[in-house]
């Protein structure tokens, strides 16, 4: 979310990532009224996703299975089909875990600048480093939808405010940490997975944000490179 235009460790960070991505399927929101019986475009691969048997056909077990996991990231509609948007959230989650703790393999974020935050938009991870000493995360974060674009590029964070509320869009922003303009690392209560994005911030865990918040300051460098899906 924008705002204020108008005015230890690697274990730990690398346990953030991991922890969500194993589904409980009977966490989240209340279940919805229909499920359908419909098999989706991604129905095997959603099945595989969910450890449902992989046959490609929908049964009132695979629908419930769907639904759970779509009312817990906030996946709408959720009537428990394999469709892209649910595939989506699904692929990336394995292509997150796929990167370990090596986040910066690629070596696309600056390992010259001391202490930095690194944000990939591509693979929606962002982690703390120091030279070529992975800190903290990597952790799945939640930037910009399409046309409210996370902007990329080197920054600093310049201003920090732990019981932030944006006047724009009237919503706490927990632990915000400004990079650029009105876009900053906070902390949402709702999930990092969650389509279409945010409006521009970077949103964290709970947990990751009060994490950045104890490792960064004022000054520090932040670099945010790639392109969020869909955007």
């Amino acid at each position: 979310m924008g705002d204020i235009r108008r005015r230890a460790a690697v274990v730990a960070g690398v346990t953030g990532l991991l922890a969500p991505l194993t589904i409980a399927l009977g966490a989240g929101t209340a279940q919805a009224a229909s499920c359908t019986a419909s098999a989706g475009p991604y129905q095997k691969q959603v099945e595989k996703f969910l450890g449902r048997p992989v046959d490609g056909k929908q049964s009132s077990a695979d629908c419930k299975a769907i639904q759970a996991f779509q009312n817990k990231h906030g996946i709408t509609p959720n009537i428990g089909y394999a469709g892209p948007v649910t595939w989506g959230v699904m692929d990336l989650m394995n292509k997150q875990k796929a990167v370990g703790s090596n986040p910066n393999k690629d070596g696309k974020c600056p390992t010259n600048k001391g202490r930095i935050a690194c944000v990939n938009l591509t693979l929606q991870l962002s982690w703390i480093q120091d030279g070529k000493k992975l800190v903290y995360g990597p952790v799945p974060v939640r930037s910009g939808r399409d046309g409210f674009e996370t902007r990329t590029g080197l920054k600093k964070i310049y201003w920090r405010h732990i019981d932030h509320v944006s006047t724009i869009y009237n919503v706490p922003m927990p632990y915000s940490q400004f990079f650029d303009g009105g876009q900053a690392f906070h902390s949402v209560g709702i999930s990092v997975w969650n389509p279409p994005g945010s409006h521009g911030c970077v949103n964290m865990t709970t947990a990751a944000a009060k994490k950045y918040w104890s490792l960064l300051r004022n000054g520090d460098d932040v670099f945010v490179y790639g392109r969020k899906p869909g955007t």
